[in-house]
């Protein structure tokens, strides 16, 4: 798995039949440092996670599995979580909902 943060969303009304009606999404790969990548993927998003959100990606065999089960959707990136926090040793990278008292 991966992080990635959701930059866009893409629409295509024409598309294989095996590929389904799942939204696409736009992202960005996290580095280790927790920066943005400058390529931009698109992945299958059956959670529908919104722009600025991070999220977990797989790739291969564990995205197509995770879209239907089967195996069998052209497909090579799939989200499979949304992300609420992420901390590394000392220093918080993302959190979704800042508390303010």
């Amino acid at each position: 798995m991966r992080l990635a943060k959701v930059i866009g969303q893409v629409v295509a009304t024409v598309r294989s039949e095996r590929l389904g009606m799942d939204k696409l999404a736009l992202i960005k790969f996290i580095d280790q440092d927790g920066n943005e990548e400058s390529s931009v993927m698109v992945a299958a998003d059956r959670l529908g996670a919104g722009e600025g959100e991070w999220v977990l990606v797989v790739s291969g065999s564990s995205a197509r599995m995770s879209v239907d089960g089967t195996g069998q959707t052209p497909v090579d990136l799939s989200i499979v979580g949304i992300i609420d926090e992420v901390t590394g040793g000392t220093e918080t990278w993302f959190k979704k909902y800042q508390r303010n008292y």
